[in-house]
């Protein structure tokens, strides 16, 4: 029986580890805590799969200069901290181009297409059913010109892509939305996105699936993971793990633990933030407003608002400058309520510069095997690129070609 270590207990992991065990792969899980208490638990719980373009950076001068001026809450930065960021930056930037994203587009379109088909595979056989909404969402826009750009955009996805869209006006929004004024411009509704009320708890009921096929999730120091004769090993709590492969799925995290073995995968790491509200008004639908740069919508412990990106140190304590922002705009739309907790959680997206994921065996390290960097969609993404991995650790022929994931291409 063919045997993995996967680091890491991430929707990207447990989705990985699942898949394995599926081929019968003896499969051991190693974190620092329990599953789905990082970045899979703080995200705006959205299985998007009208996501079929990746975040490109800006690059007109415009916008490039609102956000030096910090007269935009989609991104944010420390200025102490920009040094760390430059490089990852530059590359993400020169990747922007619109031929080189668009070839970027083009093979996360085929990722996110098993987006939902995946999903609904695992949440079937969790019994996670009522932690699942399949009605959607709405993109908010409180500027004309802005919505009229965006409805041109997403005609061309549906074109394109085949996915699925109402145009909403003012006065259709607020019908649907009743909490909200009908002054505004206008929304799209992406039809296709599942919502989650409780992404941790999602992570959880596929981690608690893994267990119940004799799974084992055990508490590890991913820093470790060392090369042996036979594969790869790494301590836990229990002691010395051994196995013949090891799969790196620590999102931020991965690029630390490869260096060690000579990798050097570059990320633009983007922390975001997230708050409960309760007592205030409901939303039917989580609610994007493009102009405030965050997200919102209903949770099982209140309107949970998530914001856009803050580039800053990884150990730098927490500035929630947009999350008071975003705050304050969605207190224009609805009433929130008061705070449910004391202080914001924060955590940190993986993007890579090109805006794919990496995914494959290290080029220099038989037996080792990365699926990170997925940016804002690991947790769409996580049971697609799992199988993906396990389809190329068990020398099947992959769903798509993996060469545009390929770790070798940094």
């Amino acid at each position: 029986m063919q045997s993995a270590i996967v680091l890491g207990g991430g929707m990207i992991g447990v989705s990985a580890a699942l898949h394995l065990q599926q081929r019968g792969w003896a499969v051991t899980l190693v974190d620092r805590r329990e599953p789905g208490r990082e970045t899979s638990y703080g995200n705006a719980g959205m299985i998007q799969a009208e996501a079929v373009r990746p975040y490109p950076m800006p690059r007109d001068l415009a916008t490039l200069l609102k956000i030096a001026t910090g007269r935009t809450n989609d991104v944010r930065y420390s200025l102490s901290s920009l040094h760390l960021h430059i490089e990852p930056l530059l590359r993400y930037w020169w990747h922007s181009a619109p031929k080189r994203h668009r070839e970027a587009v083009d093979a996360w379109a085929r990722l996110i297409a098993y987006a939902t088909s995946e999903h609904d595979i695992l949440i079937r056989e969790a019994h996670a059913d009522n932690l699942i909404r399949r009605a959607g969402y709405r993109m908010l826009h409180r500027d004309a010109a802005s919505f009229d750009l965006a409805i041109r955009t997403a005609e061309e996805d549906r074109r394109e892509f085949g996915v699925n869209f109402r145009v909403l006006s003012g006065k259709e929004l607020a019908r649907a939305e009743p909490v909200l004024r009908d002054d505004l411009p206008g929304a799209i509704h992406w039809l296709d996105t599942w919502t989650v009320s409780d992404p941790g708890a999602l992570v959880t009921a596929y981690a608690e699936l893994f267990e119940r096929r004799g799974g084992a999730i055990v508490l590890g120091d991913a820093q470790s993971l060392r090369q042996t004769a036979t594969g790869w090993s790494v301590d836990t709590d229990q002691g010395r793990l051994d196995a013949a492969n090891a799969v790196v799925t620590l999102g931020p995290w991965s690029p630390d633990l490869l260096h060690k073995f000579g990798y050097r995968i570059p990320l633009v790491r983007k922390r975001g933030y997230h708050m409960h509200y309760s007592g205030g008004a409901s939303l039917d639908l989580p609610l994007i407003d493009k102009s405030g740069g965050y997200a919102m919508g209903p949770m099982a412990k209140g309107i949970r608002i998530t914001t856009g990106a803050e580039l800053t140190s990884p150990d730098a304590l927490a500035t929630p400058v947009q999350l008071a922002s975003a705050e304050a705009s969605a207190r224009e739309l609805i009433d929130l309520g008061k705070r449910v907790e004391p202080d914001p959680w924060f955590g940190t997206r993986p993007c890579t510069p090109d805006m794919l994921p990496v995914l494959g065996q290290a080029p220099q390290h038989p037996g080792l095997w990365m699926n990170f960097g997925h940016g804002h969609q690991g947790f769409t993404l996580g049971p697609a690129t799992g199988r993906l991995l396990a389809e190329m650790m068990s020398g099947e022929t992959p769903a798509i070609d993996p060469t545009p994931y390929r770790p070798e291409r940094f």
